[in-house]
């Protein structure tokens, strides 16, 4: 199995996980709540304060039409959350990817215009919103979430196009979804499920002929172009 394979897979099954956690703690919520005894409830408090998070995973994704996109690397960063209420959260995390991209040379012909992988570092810098599904308790230790985040990605340098192309800097949308667990009232242990989106802008000579009369784009194909980027963390946080 490929790592591209590996990753999708492991996304899928933290979905899933995520999901079947959230509907087994909607639906025994009441039940849990009334009528047992505290000490035997399947729910905690989770301690309010701060939580510092540290972070390692894997961001992927689409390169794009002509392939010179940002994708394919492992990502580490650090993360600050905060509570508001008993159910809607606040998270600001800067991160690190070392990606790579492809560089196509739009004069050469269809066989040799791409080189590369090359290495092409970016920086992901977003602030998100998140709800918890169990409030501010846990259910068994655990405390699934959804929410949304926006930020920037700033692309490092790379080897020059012919053209001027680079990746610069770019809007990022991501939503997402979590599971925390709490292993002791400070320490929690997470994964989070992203898909980032953020936009390439390809220069115009991708649609001039090449050596060969063939083209990088299409003619009627749009030089903007949204892609999508799964990125899958691990992580460690507390509580302060």
């Amino acid at each position: 199995m490929t790592l591209r394979r590996y990753v999708v897979s492991l996304l899928r099954g933290v979905l899933g996980a995520i999901v079947w956690l959230s509907v087994v703690a909607s639906y025994h919520g009441s039940a849990a709540q009334v009528g047992h005894d505290p000490s035997h409830s399947p729910y905690r408090d989770i301690r309010r304060g701060g939580v510092g998070v540290i972070t390692f995973g894997y961001l992927g994704g689409s390169r794009g039409g002509p392939g010179v996109g940002l994708s394919d690397g492992p990502t580490g960063g650090l993360r600050y959350e905060v509570a508001f209420g008993n159910a809607i959260g606040a998270s600001l995390g800067v991160a690190y990817a070392r990606t790579t991209r492809f560089v196509v040379d739009p004069t050469k012909d269809s066989l040799s215009r791409r080189t590369g992988p090359f290495d092409n570092d970016v920086a992901l810098v977003d602030v998100a919103l998140q709800l918890a599904l169990t409030g501010r308790k846990t259910w068994r230790g655990f405390a699934p979430y959804v929410g949304g985040a926006l930020g920037v990605a700033l692309g490092g340098s790379s080897p020059p196009e012919p053209n001027g192309y680079e990746f610069g800097s770019k809007f990022t949308v991501a939503p997402e979804a979590g599971l925390r667990w709490y292993p002791a009232r400070r320490l929690s242990v997470r994964t989070d499920v992203r898909l980032v989106f953020w936009r390439l802008k390809y220069p115009l000579d991708y649609k001039q002929p090449s050596s060969d009369n063939s083209r990088v784009l299409p003619l009627d194909a749009p030089l903007i172009e949204w892609t999508a980027h799964p990125w899958i963390t691990i992580g460690l946080g507390w509580t302060f």
